[in-house]
């Protein structure tokens, strides 16, 4: 049996680290209940989670018309990816993804045993990450998808990544090298978010802690000696930052670039560039919100409706081009039960395409970064001089 790593940061406060989809990990929760007898168990998962774990409520077909309606695309994909990379790793024994936090709840709760969930909201931990990720880096996420799934070492073993802390530090600061700041925004500030929660949580009485074997450093440093948050700095890590002037301008930047031109050209009664400039705008948003949609394998009718919406979506920052062939895509070929949770266990980055719920996310995702590249290009263009 795969001998899960704890910590004891006093007498009455353990930390229990795990693989979040390993059978081991699932039976070292129960055996550490059973033996260290708290009063309190603490899990890394916020309420959201939480009631999808214990619901079953991980994501159905109207869920994922919600990711498509509400933008939050690259924000599961960038989920399932982490799930893809643990299971890469070699982590996946069949376990779905949270199956010991599920374990600990359930077995605390038929215990009599109170239940504390210290993790920030799922949420706003990838939005957090997805903010402070860098244009390039995000680029980078996106087309990382394009690159063919690194085969596991064969040498590799669960009870050396769940024994060797430097292997887990080694790991979070691999994310770090892809993204600073996303590595922040996963890792830093969680550590010290569910830190402070604990302590919110903590009583004289014994508590265990179940968390991901990676964050039983960051913790155990934020509670050795503990010093607590500031009240608005840890408001700060629990919310998402608003935007800034730049951020809340910039959707309606290229929109007013391209009307004002058109209103220019009208005023002065040049009528061929004003057939010009919308040409160009409409073929630039038509063709690479259609390569984007076909990078994604979309179906022909939800490539047709990427290069149709574009032009007109990119005029408007509250509609996105790949919404409505994210949407065209879902209908056509619609998700199966088992294509959800297939998704979910993150089987290969590369799946994603041959699976249908992964494939409605890669046409909204890519349609959208297709459209949002054709409006600048075009854009550039006009401004450039050299269509008008």
């Amino acid at each position: 049996m795969t001998s899960s790593p704890f910590i004891d940061i006093s007498p009455t406060l353990r930390l229990l680290g795990t693989a979040h989809v390993a059978t081991a990990s699932v039976e070292a929760v129960r055996e550490q209940i059973e033996s260290y007898q708290p009063k309190v168990v603490g899990v890394e998962l916020c309420q959201t989670r939480h009631d999808a774990l214990v619901e079953g409520r991980r994501l159905d077909k109207e869920g994922l018309r919600r990711v498509i309606k509400e933008g939050k695309a690259p924000m599961v994909l960038m989920q399932a990816m982490l799930s893809a990379e643990q299971r890469r790793l070699g982590l996946n024994e069949g376990q779905e993804p949270g199956a010991e936090l599920l374990a600990a709840v359930e077995t605390a709760k038929a215990a009599g045993i109170d239940v504390a969930l210290v993790d920030r909201d799922i949420q706003v931990t990838m939005r957090r990450a997805w903010k402070k990720m860098k244009w390039r880096e995000r680029f980078r996420l996106l087309f990382s998808l394009f690159a063919d799934d690194e085969e596991l070492d064969e040498d590799f073993d669960l009870d050396d990544l769940l024994s060797d802390s430097d292997l887990l530090s080694s790991m979070m600061e691999d994310l770090k090298e892809f993204s600073q700041g996303a590595g922040e925004a996963l890792i830093d500030e969680r550590d010290r978010y569910i830190a402070e929660k604990i302590m919110q949580s903590k009583t004289e009485e014994k508590m265990l802690v179940v968390v991901g074997a990676g964050h039983l450093k960051g913790i155990e440093r934020a509670l050795t000696p503990y010093n607590p948050l500031p009240p608005e700095e840890f408001e700060a890590i629990s919310t998402v930052p608003k935007k800034g002037i730049f951020g809340k301008v910039l959707p309606f930047a290229i929109p007013l670039i391209v009307m004002g031109l058109v209103g220019f050209a009208l005023f002065n009664n040049d009528e061929v560039n004003v057939v010009k400039m919308l040409t160009v705008w409409t073929l630039f948003n038509a063709v690479f919100a259609a390569l984007g949609c076909i990078l994604a394998r979309g179906h022909p009718l939800a490539i047709l409706t990427a290069a149709l919406a574009s032009p007109i979506t990119s005029l408007n920052p509250a509609l996105a081009a790949g919404w409505f062939a994210g949407y065209v895509q879902l209908r056509i070929s619609e998700p199966t039960t088992e294509d959800l949770q297939l998704f979910l266990k993150g089987t290969s980055i590369g799946g994603f395409w041959s699976n249908r719920a992964g494939r409605v996310l890669l046409v909204t995702a890519l349609t959208n970064l297709g459209s949002m590249l054709g409006a600048w290009f075009a854009a550039a263009g006009f401004i450039g001089g050299g269509i008008t």
